[in-house]
């Protein structure tokens, strides 16, 4: 429609605008583009399953014959959309996480919205990372709660927060994730857990980014520092490192039961395909010393990174596998994207509104699956445009 071209053209004078790729295929760790092979460097895929065709035909061939390798819920979970192998997923997550009971969602960003939006209301409270994900944000934003949002990762300053309203409300909620998306750095879950036990507050880490990546039982960084049974809320995607789709929130039963009936997002969306459950099942059960190993892999992928990094004197905020290189300039992002693509990595500017104005970046995403040598080029290439 004519209403929005003069947006549009606005987008593009600053170097904004966004298209979706015409992307040919996918296979392991690359991406094919206009019939050009490039090493995937912009997906969440991090312990790279979910274009392991040999993997996928090993899944069609154990769970085809089942009842339920179905394409649709054609249900919402409280209606007909739902069955036994949902429940033994979310027991299965609720065990990993060492809570009392799960809940499954159609995406991270649908299970954020409608666990924060659901637990915070009028006369409560929300202090909230400054650089939590938008998900959180929109659910701080629809629960009517009045909020608080810290500088980013300065617990000093949520405690200032904490001191000075906290008994001004009848419930608190402190969330943040666990490794940031955008920037790859990670919380001090032990403080933030220090801090909730102070001001008698509810405490949400979002793992998102580090299921399947952090934690000996693939549990994220809660997990890793060792207060996993002390973060009251905690959810994550089956989308990432999972290879799968859908969300989960894991807490004790009342919370759950709580979110069941007040979580908007849940309550009125179709259910995920059964497909994608017994999918997810299969390599919680089934291939779960395979999700291991790559999960080592990784973890010693980023330690190579980040070394190799330093010794080429580029400095990163980044202790996870989300390496952001910032140059701040929305159109010098664009150039140093297309710069790595035409040597066929493909790597994507991240602009406004998905970091602040002046912090443009390329982003950095590895991979179980890549090479040390891929790792090298690239940072290598990286160094070589900074200078």
């Amino acid at each position: 429609m004519d209403i929005f071209e003069k947006e549009i053209e606005e987008l593009k004078t600053h170097d904004m605008f966004r298209h979706v790729y015409d992307i040919d295929k996918k296979e392991g760790k690359y991406i094919f583009l206009d019939g050009k092979r490039y090493l995937n460097l912009s997906s969440n895929d991090y312990l790279c399953l979910s274009a392991d065709k040999s993997l996928v035909s090993e899944f069609v061939s154990s769970c085809s014959g089942s009842s339920e390798f179905l394409f649709s819920s054609a249900s919402a979970r409280l209606l007909s959309g739902s069955s036994e192998i949902y429940k033994t997923l979310e027991r299965r997550l609720a065990g990993m996480f060492s809570k009392e009971a799960a809940l499954l969602f159609n995406t991270g960003y649908q299970c954020n919205l409608g666990v924060v939006s659901a637990f915070a209301q009028k006369h409560d409270v929300i202090f909230c990372d400054k650089l939590n994900h938008a998900s959180i944000i929109d659910g701080i934003k629809l629960s009517g709660a009045d909020f608080y949002r810290y500088r980013h990762l300065d617990y000093e300053h949520l405690d200032e927060l904490l001191e000075k309203h906290r008994a001004d409300y009848r419930r608190a909620l402190i969330v943040s994730e666990s490794v940031f998306s955008m920037d790859g750095d990670i919380a001090d879950i032990r403080k933030l857990v220090e801090l909730k036990k102070k001001y008698d507050a509810v405490l949400m880490i979002d793992e998102a980014h580090a299921f399947g990546v952090f934690g000996s039982n693939l549990c994220g960084v809660s997990e890793e520092e060792g207060v996993l049974k002390e973060v009251d809320i905690i959810s994550a995607t089956l989308g990432k490192s999972m290879a799968s789709m859908g969300a989960f929130v894991v807490a004790d039963k009342s919370t759950v039961d709580y979110f069941v009936n007040k979580s908007r997002s849940f309550v009125f969306s179709t259910a995920l395909p059964s497909v994608n459950i017994l999918w997810t099942n299969w390599l919680l059960n089934d291939k779960f010393d395979l999700l291991l190993q790559k999960k080592e892999r990784i973890r010693y992928i980023i330690k190579f990174a980040l070394d190799y990094l330093k010794d080429r004197g580029i400095e990163s905020v980044s202790s996870s596998q989300i390496i952001p290189v910032v140059t701040g300039d929305n159109k010098r992002a664009l150039e140093l994207a297309l710069f790595l693509q035409e040597r066929c990595f493909f790597v994507l500017p991240i602009r406004p509104p998905s970091v602040a104005p002046k912090s443009s970046r390329i982003r950095l995403s590895l991979n179980a699956d890549i090479g040390m040598e891929e790792i090298k080029e690239i940072i290598d290439l990286v160094s070589g445009e900074l200078r």
